[in-house]
């Protein structure tokens, strides 16, 4: 008796398997160097390469001791020139790299480019794709123009958003994490936005880690209030309101402290205006876990994010959040169930609440667990699908011939090439 003929839905209902891909990184900051769009960055890099990618990472050495290697098998590391960046030293940015990155890419050629920073290198980097015929994506990660007004330079808000919007609009695709921000980028001009969230570790990022040893560090009791807050220390984190919110807590509650995870510009103005807080510096790993697990409530007074991580990393901490309704807080805080939102430039309506929220423990303490709920659906892996098909749709842009033009650099960021720039 003859088997009956295999239907050809049987082959056709399996998806296509997509191929692995060459893929170069180009980014300006990178661990060791904390910052949201370095540790994303980095989470991205490994994902690639655990998913059967091979990733070529370029970026700025960023110091004397930095050599070239491997940070992991599939990940090969090209070290560009840097330069300090102006108020912050321990960062550096790249140098304007084309020659270099066309020579580069002329004899190891990737599949496609992603271009995670819009500095001199990413700038470089989007110049030389485009002379080699590569597929580019791009992300939005920093809100520069918005940056601008926290440092006396306003009038250069329009100038910054105009090159952001060339130097995006000459790439395949440009990731940004919010539906909210492609929205508000569309708005102006930006071209072809694709939503690409970020997830958070949630294993790292625990009530688990709780530490009492750490609060006995800090001189708190254990029913003391830890008011914390984790970022750069600089004025486009408004953390004046930070400030303002945590002295009407205290005049209430005298022994709750105030914790600051992080670095920046602003370190010796905060300390003065606020001399018992606990000012850690930079953390990182099961450290920086263990601070915000051993912390009671998180605080987040900043306007300018694109996402914020350390909103999913405290949500994912089992702790209450208090921030603005924007950014990842928009997308991931319901009002009253999973933390609490204030509208944009409702500065004494934030200060009400923290107020409310330092007062009411068992609210604390319902709010942060459904906050660990709400961060536990934040994986990784559903980011890092989205982000490689984006890279996927970039390549056969490219392939069915559709073609851009890269506008002339503005004249602030036009200068020649160094000889050589490796």
């Amino acid at each position: 008796m003859n088997s009956p003929a295999p239907s050809p839905l049987m082959v056709n209902h399996f998806p296509a398997a997509q191929r692995s891909l060459r893929v170069a990184c180009v980014t300006e900051t990178y661990p060791p160097e904390v910052n949201g769009v370095a540790m994303t960055i980095a989470r991205i890099v490994e994902g690639l390469q655990q998913r059967g990618h091979d990733v070529q990472l370029v970026r700025p050495r960023q110091d004397a001791h930095d050599g070239t290697g491997d940070h992991s098998p599939g990940v090969h590391e090209v070290l560009m020139r840097g330069l300090p960046i102006p108020r912050y030293p321990h960062l550096r940015m790249g140098v304007p790299s084309k020659r270099a990155l066309v020579r580069l890419w002329s004899q190891q050629r990737p599949d496609v480019v992603h271009i995670a920073t819009e500095g001199p290198l990413g700038w470089s980097a989007l110049h030389a794709a485009r002379h080699l015929r590569l597929p580019v994506s791009s992300d939005f990660r920093t809100n520069f123009h918005a940056y601008s007004q926290h440092y006396g330079i306003g009038w250069l808000r329009k100038p910054i958003m105009a090159y952001l919007r060339k130097f995006h609009n000459a790439a395949q695709c440009t990731m940004v994490p919010t539906e909210a921000l492609r929205r508000d980028l569309a708005a102006v001009g930006f071209e072809r936005l694709s939503v690409v969230s970020r997830g958070v570790d949630t294993q790292r990022f625990s009530p688990a880690h709780r530490s009492a040893e750490l609060r006995a560090q800090w001189g708190v009791a254990p029913d003391d209030l830890v008011v914390a807050c984790v970022g750069r220390l600089a004025a486009e984190k408004n953390l004046g309101l930070l400030l303002e919110a945590y002295a009407a807590i205290r005049v209430r509650q005298p022994r709750s402290r105030l914790l600051l995870v992080g670095d920046g510009p602003m370190r010796a103005e905060i300390q003065a205006r606020c001399p018992d807080a606990i000012l850690t510096g930079q953390r990182t790993g099961a450290d920086l876990a263990a601070h915000y697990a051993s912390a009671d409530l998180f605080l987040f007074p900043s306007l300018t994010e694109t996402f914020g991580n350390v909103t999913t990393e405290a949500m994912a901490s089992g702790l209450p959040v208090l921030a603005f309704d924007c950014a990842a807080a928009a997308q991931l805080i319901e009002s009253g169930i999973t933390g609490h939102l204030v509208a944009p430039g409702q500065a004494a309506a934030f200060v009400q609440v923290a107020v409310q929220l330092a007062q009411a423990p068992a609210l604390r303490h319902r709010l942060g667990q459904h906050a660990r709920e709400r961060a536990l659906r934040q994986s990784w892996e559903s980011v890092l699908i989205r982000f490689e098909n984006m890279l996927h749709q970039s390549i056969q842009q490219v392939a069915s011939g559709a073609t851009l033009q890269v506008q002339a650099a503005p004249q602030m960021c036009r200068s020649k090439a160094p000889k050589s720039a490796v």
